[in-house]
């Protein structure tokens, strides 16, 4: 016969297997679309778009790129990687504000520092704030929007 103390770890332990279990599994997240964004500079903007991005190993990976008006010479393009937790994805889900970072690399090796804050209107989607450092004293601020799934 068990003991009670005994049995209610039992039961308290298979509990918190079944809820393990229970939790969805996260391959909705594995794509993510954000909507394209412009930001102003000084007497111009710059328009980024990035195609959808892919989750591999908790990394967020894409390609960028970024029309600078009427600055065209100053465009690039390249390469972005953005790092968010199973647990971060689990905040979003659950309606929880997060904080990432990551990085880009243009098509010449330059590398921009990004780091920016998620905020879910539910689930699947919300709102996003994404700082690209660009240079010591220039960093751009673009606010858009993301949805989790299966788009282009």
């Amino acid at each position: 016969m068990l003991r009670p103390a005994f049995a209610s770890l039992l039961c308290a332990l298979g509990l918190a297997l079944a809820l393990g279990a229970a939790e969805a599994p996260l391959g909705t997240f594995d794509r993510v679309t954000i909507a394209p964004t412009k930001t102003s500079i000084y007497i111009g903007t710059v328009a980024l778009t990035m195609p959808t991005f892919a989750r591999k190993n908790g990394t967020y990976h894409s390609s960028y790129a970024a029309k600078v008006f009427p600055y065209f010479f100053s465009n690039e393009k390249g390469a972005l990687a953005i790092t968010l937790s199973d647990e971060s994805l689990r905040k979003l889900e659950r309606g929880e504000t997060v904080e990432f970072s990551g990085r880009a690399v243009n098509t010449d090796g330059e590398e921009r520092r990004v780091e920016g804050k998620a905020t879910p209107a539910d689930a699947l989607s919300g709102k996003i704030k994404v700082r690209v450092l660009v240079a010591k004293h220039l960093e751009l601020i673009f606010n858009t929007s993301y949805r989790f799934g299966e788009q282009g």
